[in-house]
């Protein structure tokens, strides 16, 4: 192929070189009697056309749009707002980046795309995109009104309470003395199986120790073992109770870890109709045989319906 002269590059060509398009595969020339392949092939910007450098210009391929392009380039110089700007290499300050507070890729680029979360209206990565990526329930959504997270908050408090009241009171008439009498000598029988199929810690004395009915209600705890007869020390507190108990069930426990009150176990006291407080002491607030419920995301006990 003999080589053509090359116009100074400054002149506007009817031409463009289509090195970033087609440097991978290149192209045919489609000059009806080239063929010619080309690594780097030329468009006519007129009938946006691929040809070689001997048919590149509109003479060459005699172009059947010949002019269009020098028509285009008039009407954006008399209308300059219309001229769409080029795109340039996406930098901190002409890109978006990432949502994910760790995540510093640069998204709406020509190599990356953004995807927006119809949770908390932020715009991700692909590596962030899902919800559970980017801890989607623990962001306040963009153009969400503080108010309206505390009262969804309240309204899950409320909600918590009234079940535990609820079913607190299926449970007391399952769990209470029957209406029949009862006499003292029924309710030492009923310590003393309690007492000899209870388990717990040998290093507690006999006199210091209180033997309870301890279940975990299944529609808010997962446990391998859904109730149980333990004893306990008198000296403890309500918290440390409800550790114990929870190994002793298998239940488990992050209380300590931190996180929401969903999260969160209470030990719920079946006679007295209330959640105990961590800080109180068993012997204060428990009786001998007394029935406790291991249950998660009740709410604070200060909580109110």
């Amino acid at each position: 192929m003999a080589p053509s002269n090359v116009p100074h590059p400054s002149e506007p060509q009817s031409y463009t070189l289509m090195d970033k398009e087609m440097l991978d595969i290149g192209g045919t020339c489609q000059y009806p009697t080239c063929d010619n392949y080309d690594f780097l092939p030329f468009r006519c910007e007129s009938c946006r056309g691929r040809f070689c450098q001997d048919h590149r210009t509109e003479a060459g391929h005699k172009c059947a749009h010949a002019g269009e392009w020098a028509r285009r380039k008039a009407e954006q110089q008399a209308n300059p707002a219309a001229i769409t700007p080029l795109s340039q290499k996406p930098t901190i300050n002409t890109a978006t980046q990432c949502s994910h507070p760790q995540c510093k890729t640069l998204i709406d680029t020509l190599s990356a795309v953004g995807v927006v979360c119809s949770t908390c209206n932020r715009k991700y990565c692909l590596k962030h995109r899902i919800p559970e990526d980017h801890d989607c329930t623990k962001i306040i959504p963009v153009g969400a009104r503080q108010t309206s997270v505390a009262v969804r908050q309240t309204d899950k408090a409320r909600a918590a309470l009234g079940r535990l009241k609820l079913w607190g009171k299926e449970k007391q008439a399952a769990v209470l003395p029957k209406p029949k009498p009862s006499t003292a000598a029924s309710r030492v029988i009923d310590l003393n199986q309690l007492k000899r199929t209870a388990k717990g810690d040998e290093k507690i004395p006999q006199d210091k120790r209180i033997y309870l009915h301890v279940e975990a209600e299944a529609n808010t705890t997962m446990s391998k073992l859904p109730k149980g007869e333990f004893w306990y020390s008198k000296a403890w507190s309500v918290g440390r109770l409800l550790d114990d108990a929870a190994r002793g069930l298998q239940v488990q426990n992050v209380n300590n870890r931190g996180g929401g009150e969903e999260e969160r176990l209470r030990v719920f006291h079946v006679e007295g109709g209330r959640l105990l407080q961590f800080g109180e002491k068993v012997e204060d607030v428990l009786a001998q045989g007394n029935t406790i419920v291991l249950l998660r995301g009740v709410g604070p006990v200060s909580v109110e319906a």
